[in-house]
């Protein structure tokens, strides 16, 4: 503690806080960050845990020492913005890193570490007496697993559960029966044993003569619902379990977790199917020989032949467990029963399964061990190494709340073993061993031992800060308002004023972002041709950045396009052998990820036959900045895209094209500095004119909810730069709401589709003023038509506002900037559309949740289906029902699929017992 005080007072005092020069006085300078990083991540060990969460006035310190890090870090960030344009850029990087790691610092203390202990402290009852060490670790382990789990949410959330399987000595089982005889819970944890089907709050017991096990399991299935509403449930559960507090206060008692979250593609959304699921089967719960909990990713292939197998030779697998992951505790149980170990048992088992998974188990035959397998390249399983705990996840950025360390399973590599070529890895991990390399035990598929060293353990440099969803309802939300942030990044350190000239401004590329041979081509004038390609929300990008160069290069001896990276590769190269048809191009690829495999190809292949090459990428070393002469990276290089992927990279990608175009120019002699300044003082200004629109989110919004659910066609429409925004709009609205939606020139919609009578988006902020002209003329026609146009166009522009449903003025910026400002309003109509057309699904949503559960009431009392639709509250409930969803359909702006809905309408004027026209009026 005394370590991280001098560490906190050396980073924030007055000198570190006061500005960036000498680089040795700022924060402290490096030795006393990275001192005060290793700290505070110290912290979050079991022990100094322990230690914060007893002792209140541990804890006010600390407090603290995150509020003087907090106004520290600001204080350094407004410094290096100032200055940063009049530093060298090797210095300003080196700064900028440092103020980074501080931070991650302030970051980790204030939330990794204080703000979990009021979420561990939320487990618990208030009543609960203080927990021992031991105990406090579970509850540690356990808000882990959860917090790990709401973050993997963002790739499934339709239902998760959790497993905790407790190993306990025959004394301390005792002792827990003792507690809840004392409490009277006997009954209580007896009937959590009954059923053959692994539940919410399911509770398994195997005893031996000298030892005991117990697991508990908290489900939940919600097939719509919202981030965060699952693990919310779950916290709740654990918080009011009074058998799980029992439970942790034996002592010496430990515990495995197992934690899922999964967007079920086998097996219907039911608490059943909910991962973990467990080897009971009918007339044999689990516990009877062993307690085996199982999680996937991917898909068993094979199910049905390997359950029509089993239930052969063992017995009936539940009825209402669908699920293909039931099968992978089974055939592990099925191997045990023929004398193998655990271990081997389960190396049988992957064996015996088909297609591309990811697979956790554990049991209470191997206490203090998850046992893990992947194959195929579909899923992923990260092993985080943790000082003194490992944590397993699907995704990297699952595990950085604990650890930065990694192994990475591969479950493509295909190594030699005895009998041949084999593929796929087992990893068993020994939590009684710490976190560690010596506590994991890896093989082959076919039991090959797989040797394991340091040099295999990978760093990562993101953190829990940079895949934070912020207090955001959506991530998708999070990534448009983290959109500014991501240009002014890209920009950062990129430009400097002139030596001498405070007016003057220049962009600076080094030879890493602007390779000499490209400086050597032009100036030679063999550089003939740049493409700009990518695929996807990158594909469009390269477009707006063709746009820019095309502007900025003013030379008819440059050609500049762009196209998909597939296009390039498949149409627009020489034919195969020839090693100079590119001799004279520039390809500059674009990527969020850098591992898109058709841009990947594309630039492989333009390389062989003499292209130069620079990438535009956010990833930091993926496969992309490998095969390019040079890299402009976008933003920081953490920005991590945890939604739709490329939303805010695209503003980035669009920034960092400028940059590259600009310098081009620059170098060709074709701008001089007085252009150069005016444009980079535009750029500047980009992210204070993109927060001017995320203000206008509530009209936004307003629009939104009016307008998206009362038409059933949609279409986006722009020109010249305005085509990328609209092509951009087109694919966030396609993804986020489930539409199918054309994106044209503005000038052609009126010869397309106008007899549909869509919704169109206009783009026009920064056109022209004379194409702007005809453009108002376009959509006075669309209007005709029984169009409803939404237009984005100039603040100043106001001859829209007679044809157009709504008219969203945005900051005004030069043409070949104009996606920027009109993707991004119309990113935000995009989210509050999919929100709209969601509210109205609720109403059939809400209505077939009650009705089931008024069919499984009147179930569970004997009657049958028939007898169901006589009961006079099924009719009534039914009756209330139609009688609302009719009057929807007659409700303007209500979702236009409901008023096709006339098999559904049949049918509830059926099950309601009333037929008869005239009950169809309202």
């Amino acid at each position: 503690m005394e370590g991280l005080e001098t560490a906190v007072t050396a980073a924030t005092s007055a000198e570190a806080e006061g500005g960036v020069g000498p680089e040795a006085g700022f924060l402290g300078g490096h030795e006393t960050v990275e001192t005060l990083l290793g700290a505070v991540r110290r912290l979050k060990t079991s022990g100094m845990f322990y230690t914060i969460f007893t002792q209140p006035a541990v804890r006010r310190r600390l407090e603290h020492f995150a509020r003087r890090l907090g106004d520290a870090a600001a204080d350094g960030s407004r410094a290096l913005e100032t200055l940063a344009g009049r530093f060298d850029t090797v210095l300003v990087d080196r700064l900028t890193g440092r103020l980074e790691r501080f931070k991650d610092a302030a970051w980790c203390l204030e939330r990794e570490v204080l703000a979990n202990i009021d979420r561990v402290a939320e487990l618990m009852t208030p009543r609960q007496p203080p927990p021992t060490p031991e105990a406090l670790q579970i509850y540690q382990n356990l808000n882990t697993a959860l917090n790990s789990l709401e973050r993997l949410e963002v790739r499934g959330r339709d239902s998760a559960g959790v497993s905790l399987l407790f190993n306990l000595t025959g004394d301390g089982y005792a002792a827990f029966g003792r507690a809840l005889a004392r409490d009277g819970l006997e009954d209580a944890f007896r009937q959590r044993q009954s059923g053959e089907t692994l539940r919410h709050g399911g509770i398994s017991v195997r005893r031996t003569k000298e030892a005991a096990a117990v697991s508990l399991v908290y489900k939940v299935a919600a097939e719509i619902g919202s981030l965060g509403d699952n693990i919310r449930c779950l916290r709740e559960a654990i918080r009011d379990d009074a058998m799980l507090h029992r439970l942790v206060a034996v002592p010496g008692i430990r515990a495995t977790i197992s934690a899922h979250t999964r967007w079920a593609s086998v097996g219907a959304i039911t608490e059943a199917n909910c991962h973990p699921v467990d080897n009971g089967i009918v007339g044999r719960p689990a516990g009877a020989e062993a307690i085996i909990h199982a999680c996937l990713n991917g898909d068993i292939d094979n199910y049905r032949q390997l359950r029509r197998d089993y239930e052969t030779r063992c017995g009936a697998i539940p009825a209402d467990i669908t699920s293909d992951t039931k099968i992978i505790p089974l055939q592990v149980a099925y191997y045990l029963e023929q004398g193998l170990g655990v271990e081997e048992a389960f190396r049988r088992a992957v064996n015996d399964f088909e297609g591309s998974h990811a697979i956790a188990l554990h049991t209470d035959l191997a206490p203090g061990c998850l046992f893990l397998a992947q194959r195929g390249s579909g899923q992923a399983i990260f092993v985080g190494l943790g000082e003194d705990v490992y944590l397993s996840t699907s995704e990297l950025y699952g595990l950085v709340e604990v650890t930065d360390r990694y192994l990475k399973l591969d479950g493509e590599r295909i190594c030699q073993g005895p009998g041949g070529p084999v593929q796929g890895q087992t990893f068993v991990l020994d939590g009684r061993r710490g976190g560690g390399l010596a506590g994991i035990h890896a093989m082959a598929y076919d039991g090959t031992p797989l040797d394991l060293d340091e040099a295999q353990v990978k760093q990562t440099t993101i953190t829990s800060r940079d895949v934070d969803r912020q207090g955001f309802a959506h991530y998708f939300l999070k990534e448009i308002n983290e959109a500014p942030l991501s240009v002014a990044r890209t920009l950062h350190n990129r430009w400097k004023l002139c030596p001498g000239a405070s007016d003057c401004c220049q962009v600076v590329l080094d030879d890493r972002t602007f390779p000499p041979a490209v400086s050597r081509a032009l100036a030679d004038a063999r550089l003939r041709r740049v493409f700009f390609v990518g695929q996807g929300t990158a594909g469009v990008a390269a477009r707006a950045c063709a746009e820019m160069l095309r502007y900025y290069l003013n030379d008819p001896a440059v050609t500049v396009g762009a196209m998909k990276a597939s296009e390039l590769s498949g149409f627009h190269l020489g034919a195969a052998g020839e090693n100079d048809s590119m001799a004279d191009a520039l390809v500059v690829a674009i990527s969020q990820s850098g591992t898109t495999t058709d841009t990947n190809r594309a630039v492989d292949m333009a390389r062989a036959q003499g292209a130069l090459t620079v990438a535009i990428v956010n990833r930091r070393d993926s496969d992309l900045t490998f095969k390019t002469d040079a890299v402009v990276y976008t933003s920081s290089g953490r920005d991590i895209e945890m939604s739709v992927a490329s939303t805010k990279a695209f503003y980035a990608q669009i920034v960092a094209g400028a940059l590259l175009s600009l310098h081009l120019a620059s170098v060709r002699g074709r701008r001089d500095a007085v252009f150069v300044t005016r444009e980079i003082r535009e750029l500047l200004a980009l992210p204070e004119k993109m927060r001017a629109i995320l203000a206008m989110d509530r009209d936004i919004a307003r629009s939104a909810r009016r307008l998206a659910p009362a038409k059933a066609y949609w279409a986006v429409v722009g020109s010249g730069s305005n085509k990328a925004s609209a092509d951009e709009i087109r694919i966030k609205l396609s993804e986020l709401c489930y539409k199918t939606i054309s994106s044209d020139y503005v000038e052609d919609k009126k010869h397309i589709d106008l007899s549909s009578e869509p919704l169109i988006l206009v783009c026009t902020a920064g056109t022209r003023g004379a194409v702007v002209s005809d453009i108002i003329k376009d959509t006075a026609i669309f209007a005709a038509h029984k169009a409803t146009p939404v237009v984005i166009c100039d603040e100043d522009e106001h001859r829209f506002a007679p044809y157009a449903a709504d008219v969203f003025r945005v900051p005004t910026v030069s043409e070949h900037l104009a996606p920027i400002v009109n993707t991004l309003a119309g990113h935000l109509w995009g989210y509050h559309a999919a929100l709209a057309i969601n509210d109205g699904s609720r109403l059939l949503h809400r209505f077939r949740e009650e009705l089931q559960a008024l069919i499984d009431d009147f179930g569970s009392r004997g009657l049958d289906v028939y007898e169901i639709v006589l009961e006079k509250s099924f009719r009534e409930k039914v009756a209330a029902f139609y009688r609302e969803f009719r009057s929807r359909c007659r409700q303007a702006g209500e979702t236009t699929a409901l008023a096709h809905a006339a098999d559904l309408g049949l049918l509830l004027k059926y099950l309601s017992g009333r037929l008869p026209m005239g009950d169809f009026e309202v």
